[in-house]
């Protein structure tokens, strides 16, 4: 079983940076792929950003291109999110999730575990 902590949420204006974490832990957790979601109210969970267990191959969603950087060492228990130039469209709940598989996937179906998420709330 893998648990999943996520951390650094909170309350920015347009324009600041905020950094989430997700911390692992379980057995044998390192050889993972994990990757980071997030929910608007009322709209569906979509991806962000993902990684591979080694750290060296990350996805991103078009929103997050150029903006965000994902980022873990290699067989890591712990992942990060750096958010930049944030906007009031990024309010959301974003959910850290990890897969028994190592590769770095942008399905949220292909992941087995989820932590409970953190707000982020960008004001204007």
């Amino acid at each position: 079983q893998v648990q999943l902590v996520e951390s650094g949420g909170g309350l920015v204006q347009a324009g600041d940076s905020l950094t989430l974490s997700c911390a692992a832990s379980g057995d044998t957790f390192g050889d993972n792929g994990m990757g980071w979601f997030r929910q608007a109210p009322g709209k569906e969970r979509e991806f962000v950003a993902c990684v591979d267990w080694s750290g060296t191959v990350t996805y991103y969603s078009d929103s997050a291109k150029g903006r965000f950087t994902i980022s873990r060492v290699k067989s890591g228990t712990t992942m990060s999110l750096l958010m930049n130039t944030l906007k009031p469209e990024d309010t959301a709940v974003y959910y850290c999730a990890a897969r028994k598989r190592p590769a770095a996937v942008t399905s949220p179906s292909a992941y087995e575990y989820w932590g409970q998420g953190t707000q982020v709330t960008v004001s204007s």
